[in-house]
């Protein structure tokens, strides 16, 4: 049994802050909202940290520790073709961090979830609430963005609904992907193919760069909260 180290800690904060935003997201546009009395502003809002948390995403993906970087969590054709081949004959190869196929669905997450925060600064409900930007763009501009809003939402619930499926299925074959999410170690009965090796260090300025990246998407996300 091997015990790994795999998701630092600003990975673990993002992962359930951008849980419970997204939950709040939908909520209040969704289900209704109660008991605010503007939902469509905390919908704003949560939408807000989504944007800031992504930006820190972003950046962790480049300077992050090992598992964190899109470098590691994105895999080639062959790697992929492999895993699904495993996955079929019922296998279940080790990986520490994403394994291909979670990788590109990682991805695939951050872009959408990246569109949905974006489009939504230039949406207006014509009666209440504009966002922070919409009056940088024509109306006919808004209007494609509220559309590709829309529909990116419903494909965000699609991508919501595999990652649980994955989920599950990974538990039923051993594997406990949430406990990992909250204390950041997996275990795994043989050596993972993604291994950072023995000449992958420590990188002491790594907690600077989470401080730097938090800084900077806080700060933007300031700035259009009092747009």
């Amino acid at each position: 049994m091997h015990r790994v180290r795999v998701w630092d800690l600003p990975i673990r904060l993002f992962h359930w802050a951008l849980v419970s935003a997204v939950a709040l997201s939908y909520y209040t546009m969704k289900l209704g909202g109660a008991p605010f009395v503007f939902p469509v502003e905390i919908h704003a809002r949560a939408g807000l940290v989504v944007l800031g948390l992504l930006l820190f995403r972003w950046g962790w993906a480049l300077a992050g520790s090992h598992h964190a970087r899109v470098w590691h969590f994105l895999h080639g054709p062959r790697a992929m073709r492999d895993y699904l081949r495993a996955l079929w004959r019922g296998a279940l190869p080790p990986y520490a961090g994403h394994n291909p196929l979670g990788g590109l669905a990682v991805m695939v997450m951050l872009l959408s979830l990246s569109v949905q925060a974006i489009s939504g600064l230039f949406l207006s409900d014509d009666v209440f609430f504009q966002a922070p930007l919409y009056d940088q763009v024509s109306t006919a501009t808004s209007d494609a963005l509220r559309t590709l809003h829309h529909w990116n939402g419903q494909l965000l619930l699609v991508l919501i609904g595999l990652h649980l499926l994955a989920l599950l299925i990974h538990r039923l074959k051993g594997e406990r992907l949430v406990g990992a999410m909250i204390h950041g170690r997996k275990r795994l009965d043989a050596t993972p193919l993604d291994a950072p090796g023995e000449t992958v260090t420590r990188d002491a300025g790594r907690p600077w760069r989470a401080t730097g990246l938090l800084l900077v998407a806080v700060g933007v996300v300031a700035w259009l909260w009092r747009l």
